[in-house]
């Protein structure tokens, strides 16, 4: 079928061709995606409300100035003051799959996030490993670090984390890279860490879920993460 204003093909659900269907095109030459109001351009070419973070090229998220990245769009009413805060999500009523879980430690949906939790399927590895390795033994879960007079607001928590000599080595489990997170928060976070322990750092930051650069599964992703960490106590010891 022909665009009722052209003889160019229609697209779906349409009688006009993408040049001419309803609402206003971005002004990017050669670009066929709608225009965002008030501005003139497409999401991809700066439409829409952008970010309110210096040098931040995203789209501002709901009714904030800012990304999900940057602590924009609904955030969980539980941690929304911190500063690591995290997005929302209908599932768990508003509140962040963490948070939830923390709250609310008997509602069926807490106990469904404990059981597909990636972070308990590396912790369950490390203590696996533990039983035919003893280097792998002293692992602390995700347990916040203090220090003896600390009075802080934020206890700074750690996935997995070891203390090998006067080196920690910390292993973070970053379900989806993270994306949810506020990337100054990662910089602000290193800092407070190494109030609590002024020596030695090893980071692994461990992303279990497929990218477009690596789809291997859950399990031969943890198989290598076993083998890094190995690697690296050795190094330590």
């Amino acid at each position: 079928m022909s665009c009722a204003k052209c003889d160019q093909p229609v697209i779906q659900r349409s009688k006009y061709c993408e040049q001419h269907r309803s609402g206003k095109r971005c002004a990017q030459p050669d670009c066929l995606k709608s225009a965002i109001p008030p501005t003139e351009f497409c999401i991809e070419h700066g439409g829409g409300k952008r970010c309110a973070q210096l040098d931040c090229l995203k789209s501002a998220q709901g009714q904030t100035e800012f990304c999900v990245e940057h602590g924009g769009g609904k955030r969980c009413p539980h941690c929304i003051d911190w500063i690591d805060s995290r997005c929302g999500q209908r599932e768990y009523d508003g509140y962040c799959a963490t948070c939830f879980k923390r709250l609310f430690p008997s509602d069926p949906r807490s106990t469904r996030v404990y059981a597909h939790s990636k972070e308990i399927r590396v912790r369950n590895a490390i203590a696996e490993r533990a039983t035919v390795d003893s280097r792998f033994a002293g692992f602390i879960h995700d347990r916040p670090m203090y220090t003896g007079q600390c009075d802080c607001t934020h206890k700074r928590r750690v996935d997995h984390r070891k203390l090998v000599g006067n080196t920690i080595l910390a292993v973070e489990t970053d379900e989806f890279s993270h994306r949810g997170y506020d990337e100054k928060d990662e910089e602000i976070r290193y800092d407070d860490l190494y109030m609590i322990h002024s020596g030695k750092w090893i980071y692994i930051r461990f992303n279990p879920d497929p990218s477009r650069s690596c789809d291997t599964d859950l399990e031969d992703r943890i198989s290598v993460l076993l083998d890094t960490i190995e690697e690296q106590i050795r190094r330590t010891e």
